[in-house]
């Protein structure tokens, strides 16, 4: 029997065709900041809705319905009572997006270009490159991104805000908008209030 050597440069290369046909999704990145009555929050009547000025039709989509029920599930998990707007003490005014695209070849992995992470730091070394290009994702990216404003519904005061986003090969569940929109809202309000002004990462 012939038993060939692997190198490290061959194993790099049998990784990196391994990886390429498996799918990718990336930590979630949160940020979030906390207004100056922070004991309203997590309490009362509440209400999703669009944000004010967004898409006419908005609110009647599907595309919505997704994520507004994502994110009433997580308000309801915090304590509050989901109710029409009319009757809401507090407003959550929700917005979404999605945008799907090509890594360029030669550029660093999309997460730290898409959600705003790294891997590693200057100067970390030949490693650290290789962890870069192995943990890459495929070119067909999806990016889920997810805000809401948490307003007194009498005067509009905003009482909270937060934003979420992430992304994920396009073969990915992730990639499908009720898998994505319930990662997002999951991840925007674990741990409420948070941090003001802390960015996280949720995996």
């Amino acid at each position: 029997m012939i038993m060939r050597r692997i190198t490290p440069a061959l194993f790099a290369v049998l990784l990196v065709s391994a990886c390429a046909a498996g799918t990718f999704v990336s930590p979630v990145e949160v940020t979030r900041f906390v207004g100056e009555q922070p004991g309203r929050l997590g309490q009362g009547t509440i209400a999703v809705r669009p944000v004010p000025g967004g898409e006419p039709a908005a609110g009647d989509s599907l595309e919505f319905a997704a994520y507004e029920q994502a994110v009433s599930a997580q308000l309801a998990a915090l304590g509050y009572s989901i109710v029409p707007v009319q009757q809401a003490a507090q407003v959550a005014e929700l917005r979404y997006g999605r945008s799907s695209g090509q890594r360029a070849a030669g550029n660093r992995s999309p997460v730290s270009v898409g959600v705003g992470g790294s891997t590693g730091s200057y100067g970390s070394g030949l490693g650290v490159g290789l962890g870069i290009d192995l943990s890459g994702p495929p070119p067909e990216m999806v990016n889920n991104e997810i805000g809401v404003t948490i307003r007194d519904n009498g005067t509009g005061a905003a009482l909270w805000e937060g934003r979420a986003g992430f992304s994920a090969s396009a073969n990915s569940d992730m990639a499908e908008r009720p898998a994505a929109a319930a990662r997002l809202a999951q991840a925007l309000f674990s741990g409420f209030p948070g941090q003001s002004g802390e960015t996280i990462e949720v995996r």
